[in-house]
């Protein structure tokens, strides 16, 4: 009988005063503060809000591109960052933009590198907070891994290996002269670090510094553009494991790919920037360049910026970052141009973003500080395309985005909040945040806990399902159903 009610009707019978709610907040999600800090920015309108989890208040995205059939199956993992809106976690998204899974960033960092990877033997998220995080499907947590030698981890990496090892990177800061480069004698150096960690242990297996293999000579950077009287001239900023268990490295500042002996330590090559060994072929040169993979078929993809592309060796300025798809022969030491990505709206990203090929060919491209994410056919045609709110700063973004299949399974129970409409009609708000098998919501009623009959049966419609049930009864609960009509989980006895 439940079902006659519509959702329509529903919203025009809201009214205030929920009797009771239950709520189990999944792990690490821990109730937000509602108190507000004197001259602290003001909640963004473009939050949104859950009757049935009001600690939780995520972006409201706008899906600017509707999925194509052909996009990729999977959810889409972003993490906004703290910034002025407020709207910071890690964040995973239904093609509708409707959230699936929210976990609020209560960390003085930033949110980073959000994305699904394989340890021992099972798909787990992974994520980068105060150090860096596994959680499996549950979301619990199963193990943190964190830099050695006293160093504190970065944010722009944590790969874990087929060893099962942890890849990272490190911003290590050095005293040096840089009057060579038009700086004070007396300044210093950011350089970038890479460490191999064993997750368990916490042993360093393999430590890499840049200074000791890259000369200040290779940067695009100038001294004045380091607040600290220094020079960031190398800013690490991805790290791959290549087919012959050698590393990948992608560095901003130099606008260059090295790639690294993992035993020595020592530079094989350089791809792109001022000494590429490289013979770099039309549409091939990129500068300022983020996520550095190989690929299963050889070929190497690089978000490139775009800030400046360089022609002869003279910068020219460019506004439109591209996903790029470069073959490399390491015999001959030529780079040639086999596709690029680019957005119908020019999309600009003056930093962040990355390029992600999917099992089926297509490819998921996050836009960085242009506070998009795309997805787009092997052939470039654009499957998908979403924003971040228009009160965003650039800064506020995912700095990166990606799409994987997910099963989560929370190991808390469903939330709800049921109020009384009327004598006999009863309002029901209902979610379970990360679950992804829910099809149906089933409502129950009766005169105990002990005492209840379905009252009607609602498909689930995104983050929060609203229902409108008809019961006169003092006692409801809600069930979570899967589309073969198993009960995945239940929220407690609500008295109405």
């Amino acid at each position: 009988m439940g079902n006659k009610f519509t959702r329509r009707r529903f919203l025009t019978a809201v009214s205030a005063g929920a009797a009771w709610i239950a709520l189990t907040a999944a792990p690490g999600c821990k109730p937000a503060t509602h108190t507000r800090a004197s001259g602290a920015p003001q909640q963004s309108k473009y939050a949104q809000s859950f009757r049935s989890r009001p600690d939780l208040s995520p972006p409201t995205i706008d899906v600017t591109t509707q999925a194509h059939q052909s996009t990729a199956p999977g959810y889409i993992f972003v993490a906004p960052k703290r910034g002025g809106a407020g709207l910071g976690g890690w964040t995973i998204l239904d093609d509708r933009g409707q959230v699936v899974w929210f976990r609020p960033n209560q960390s003085a960092r930033h949110a980073m590198d959000f994305k699904v990877q394989n340890y021992r033997g099972r798909s787990v998220l992974t994520w980068q907070e105060d150090e860096y995080v596994i959680a499996d499907s549950s979301y619990r947590e199963i193990a943190r891994a964190r830099a050695g030698n006293g160093y504190e981890g970065d944010h722009h990496e944590f790969l874990i290996t087929p060893e099962d090892t942890a890849l990272f990177t490190i911003y290590g800061w050095v005293r040096r002269d840089l009057s060579p480069v038009g700086g004070p004698k007396d300044g210093g150096v950011r350089q970038g670090i890479v460490q191999e960690v064993e997750i368990e242990t916490g042993e360093v297996l393999f430590e890499w510094h840049s200074l000791e293999h890259v000369d200040l000579d290779e940067t695009y950077a100038k001294p004045s553009d380091d607040r600290r009287s220094g020079i960031d001239y190398f800013h690490i900023n991805s790290i791959d494991v290549d087919h012959d268990s050698n590393l990948l490295i992608s560095a901003r500042n130099t606008s260059t790919v090295y790639k690294i002996d993992r035993k020595t330590g020592e530079v094989m090559w350089r791809l792109g920037g001022k000494k590429s060994d490289f013979e770099m072929g039309p549409g091939t040169p990129f500068a300022y360049q983020h996520d550095a993979r190989r690929q299963p078929d050889g070929t190497i993809t690089i978000f490139d910026n775009g800030t400046t592309v360089f022609e002869n060796g003279h910068p020219k300025a460019v506004e439109e970052s591209r996903g790029i798809v470069l073959e490399l022969d390491e015999e001959e030491m030529t780079a040639v141009l086999m596709r690029e990505y680019t957005h119908p709206d020019k999309q600009f990203a003056d930093a962040a973003g990355n390029m992600q090929v999917l099992p089926n060919g297509n490819v998921f491209i996050g836009w960085g500080r242009a506070l998009v994410f795309s997805e787009f056919s092997k052939d470039g045609e654009l499957l998908f395309s979403a924003s971040f709110p228009p009160d965003f700063s650039p800064q506020d973004g995912s700095y990166r985005a990606f799409r994987f299949p997910w099963n989560g399974h929370p190991s808390d129970q469903p939330a709800a909040v049921a109020e009384r409409a009327s004598e006999d009609e009863v309002k029901v708000y209902a979610s379970w945040n990360g679950a992804t098998e829910v099809a149906t919501w089933e409502v129950l009623a009766g005169s105990s806990p002990h005492q209840l009959e379905s009252v009607g049966s609602f498909p689930r419609d995104g983050f929060e399902t609203a229902m409108l049930v008809r019961t006169a009864e003092p006692y409801v609960v809600v069930r979570a159903k899967h589309r073969s009509g198993q009960v995945l989980g239940a929220t407690g006895p609500i008295n109405l």
